[in-house]
């Protein structure tokens, strides 16, 4: 799915554009056990309370892609004949209405799912999209539909304890100490089928995870049986591992430096862009720009092998994945230095008197602690 259709479909979840009839799920305790079972019509709910269930499933296609939204892949047998493939699809096709392949569902994430011993909402609501037709000029038609897409959110929803207040009871007609428990915002779901361009596409499904670092694993195998992605944070370390160890003597400020710029770069004009395809670049394009480092031809062959043995071969890989964008940073044992990517080419590497510096111009203003300070010539 490319950031436009996730889009699409975002824009549905609010109480005057989907067709969700029901919201159904489940709250499980702390000792995975289901203390209540979820099974309610949205159309007699209060407002507020239906926009907080909506809003709640809304977050599971939200952020980053290739980020916090991960594509699973099915096999080709695991569609055609899968105990896991069966159950999203049994699910779907009975509109989330079969309460045993409902509890099948939950049984399955609830015996896998490690939440820390923290009790979670698990919320499930299928929507029926009638896809309107889009013209050559990218102009969508709503009275021209192609096909309805069935679809379904799975959203696991943390439980929050809050501090013991004093609240008031009307049934008993008395104030009573009592800690407050507030679902928050998910953790992890899932969309399935994919709307990979603009249609159902049964061998894929969209995970979610709020913190790209934390895919959990266990769940992923549980519940799509397929070999769990790296998270973001694994691609980093990867990455930079490989980077080190290849380059070696070569791994110099000035060659961070340069491919720190250029994936911002990259990273910038898609932004601008606006092309809703994730921007993916291999670790044969990253060469390049060592090449232009002048790092040796063999240590750049040696970077691209250890890439293609950790990712695969010409492996697609995402950029903000790989650098922080946001920042530069150099540390030392003793200190560390910050600063926007922008002005990164302003760090330099000297050898002064047999000892190694970190340099940076200090020609225009110089503040510490938010005071004006001088450099004088006689501190040269």
């Amino acid at each position: 799915m490319n950031q436009k259709e996730v889009s699409e479909l975002r824009r549905r979840w609010r109480p005057e554009k989907n067709a969700v009839s029901r919201i159904y799920g489940c709250f499980v305790n702390a000792n995975r056990e289901i203390v209540s079972d979820l099974d309610e019509s949205l159309g007699p709910m209060p407002q507020e309370e239906a926009e907080q269930y909506l809003g709640l499933l809304k977050k599971v296609l939200s952020g980053a892609l290739g980020k916090n939204l991960i594509d699973i892949v099915f096999s080709t047998r695991q569609v055609m004949d899968s105990e896991e493939h069966r159950l999203l699809s049994a699910l779907r096709a009975s509109g989330l209405k079969d309460g045993a392949v409902r509890q099948t569902f939950y049984r399955k994430v609830i015996d896998s799912l490690d939440m820390g011993g923290a009790s979670y909402l698990l919320l499930l609501a299928q929507d029926d999209y009638d896809v309107p037709h889009r013209g050559r000029d990218g102009e969508v038609q709503e009275d021209a539909s192609e096909e309805v897409f069935s679809y379904f959110l799975c959203g696991v929803c943390p439980l929050k304890l809050g501090r013991p207040e004093l609240n008031y009871y009307p049934g008993d007609n008395e104030f009573h100490c009592a800690a407050s428990q507030t679902v928050s915002p998910p953790e992890l779901g899932f969309l399935f089928p994919a709307f990979d361009s603009r249609t159902a596409n049964i061998y894929n499904a969209l995970f979610y995870s709020r913190r790209p670092d934390e895919l959990h694993q266990e769940f992923i195998d549980a519940v799509f049986h397929t070999e769990p992605p790296m998270s973001a944070g694994e691609q980093r370390e990867t990455f930079q591992s490989a980077l080190a160890d290849a380059l070696e003597e070569s791994f110099r400020l000035d060659v961070v430096q340069a491919v720190h710029e250029r994936l911002t770069d990259r990273i910038v004009q898609h932004k601008e862009s606006k092309d809703p395809e994730p921007l993916v670049l291999t670790a044969r394009e990253v060469g390049g720009i060592l090449q232009d480092c002048g790092v040796e031809p063999e240590r750049v062959e040696e970077f691209r092998r250890r890439c293609d043995e950790q990712f695969g071969t010409d492996a697609g890989l995402s950029p903000a994945n790989l650098i922080d964008a946001g920042r530069f940073e150099v540390k030392t044992t003793q200190a560390t230095l910050s600063l926007p990517p922008e002005n990164s080419y302003l760090v330099e590497t000297r050898m002064i008197d047999g000892r190694k510096y970190i340099l940076i111009p200090a020609e225009e203003s110089v503040e510490v602690n938010g005071l004006a300070v001088r450099i004088t010539a006689e501190q040269t």
